[in-house]
């Protein structure tokens, strides 16, 4: 790849980054706007969050719940928040015991608590072990947050509240996501 070419696909990729944030910036904020609410009802009611997803969803998964933890801007107390895919003794047990589909299933029937809020993240709402740990939180009574890409797959309907970006690309998915995550643990941290 020459310099010219380097230089034209590095301004195509800002300008399609730009332009999804531009697009998710005019979406409705309402589902945005709910995540953050129910969250702070279940921290204050004493419960967590569950945050998964697969790939570049498990780390913004982690990245959220560190966020949430130790904080984003604000001195305050610590949030509780468990990233479901850090733990690989956990992982691959269940994955060995049950199927790769039950990874996050299995620690959300341990872990989550009615009212705790159960933040599922995948760019295509298609992911069958996002899907299983959904489907786990809702009959345990959690609190279904999905943040979705695409069509938002089967995963938008299933959660309580979808915050969906529209986008095909799974890279500005990706970044829009993370755009919508910090402003998610900015409107809980200003809340608490």
């Amino acid at each position: 790849m020459d310099a010219k070419a380097r230089a034209a696909l590095y301004e195509q990729v800002f300008a399609a980054t730009i332009a999804a944030h531009e697009r998710a910036r005019r979406q409705d904020t309402a589902p945005l706007f709910e995540a953050a609410s129910a969250i702070v009802r279940a921290v204050r009611a004493g419960g967590k969050v569950l945050v998964f997803g697969n790939g570049g969803s498990a780390a913004d998964a982690q990245h959220t719940a560190a966020e949430l933890v130790g904080r984003l801007e604000r001195e305050r107390g610590a949030i509780a928040a468990v990233a479901l895919s850090t733990d690989t003794s956990i992982l691959t047990a269940v994955a060995n015991d049950y199927g790769f589909e039950r990874v996050f299933a299995r620690q959300v029937e341990a872990l989550g608590r009615r009212g705790d809020v159960a933040l599922a993240i995948s760019t295509s709402g298609a992911s069958t072990n996002v899907l299983a740990a959904v489907e786990t939180a809702r009959a345990a009574g959690l609190v279904v947050v999905a943040l979705t890409g695409r069509d938002g797959g089967a995963l938008g309907p299933a959660a309580d509240i979808d915050v969906h970006v529209p986008e095909g690309d799974t890279a500005r998915v990706q970044e829009v996501h993370r755009t919508l995550l910090h402003i998610l643990c900015e409107l809980v941290e200003r809340e608490l």
